[in-house]
């Protein structure tokens, strides 16, 4: 055991991940993580003080990388039907592709939401604010027509829940998918499209 290496919150997160991926959540332990870091379950500890803390804390790293490339569509200076729709491919296409490369870390995620932890919480509400900016710059453009942006963007959010929540992770392999993303994505522009001036 070597009490000398340098740990920091962001190495035991890299660790934990790769325990995680080997022995599942259910089976992975502090001392798992420790071992795998030749350091005693004490130093791990004074940066996580449970198991829970840990566990979350991997939970928003992983959930961050979802999150991050997603808010620099929203925040972009793009017109808004066009942001809406990339925003929402992109959100789509990054879970999918989570769930497909990397299953064993996409289990604890389905694991933790089904605990809805606050992590999880804290993520779905970072991404409806980001689609309510993209909404909000649509009727500041002129583009959008929506009366209430925050219960819009949380009624878009729960309509397209198939297409993104790991609870619905086994029909993703559905080859009809991405043609009914389109559809809908479709009827959400129309439903929240300006009408024409003549």
């Amino acid at each position: 055991m070597n009490e000398n290496v340098v740990l920091t919150p962001e190495r035991i997160l890299e660790v934990t991940e790769d325990v995680l991926r080997r022995f599942g959540l259910a089976k992975a332990t502090v001392v798992d993580v420790a071992r795998a870091l030749d350091v005693s379950h004490g130093s791990v500890y004074r940066h996580f003080p449970s198991k829970a803390s840990l566990r979350e804390a991997v939970a928003k790293r992983w959930l961050e990388r979802v999150s991050t490339p997603l808010a620099n569509i929203a925040e972009s200076s793009s017109p808004a039907p066009a942001k809406f729709d990339r925003w929402l491919r992109a959100l789509f296409a990054a879970k999918q592709k989570r769930y497909l490369e990397d299953p064993e870390m996409f289990a604890t995620y389905l694991t933790l939401a089904r605990e809805a932890c606050k992590t999880v919480n804290g993520h779905k509400t970072c991404l409806t604010g980001q689609l309510e900016l993209i909404l909000s710059d649509g009727v500041k453009q002129g583009t959008f027509q929506i009366a209430d942006t925050k219960a819009t963007a949380q009624a878009i959010f729960d309509a397209v829940t198939r297409f993104h929540h790991p609870a619905h992770a086994d029909e993703w392999n559905d080859p009809l998918l991405p043609g009914r993303i389109d559809t809908l994505l479709a009827l959400l522009l129309r439903g929240i499209e300006a009408p024409r001036k003549r």
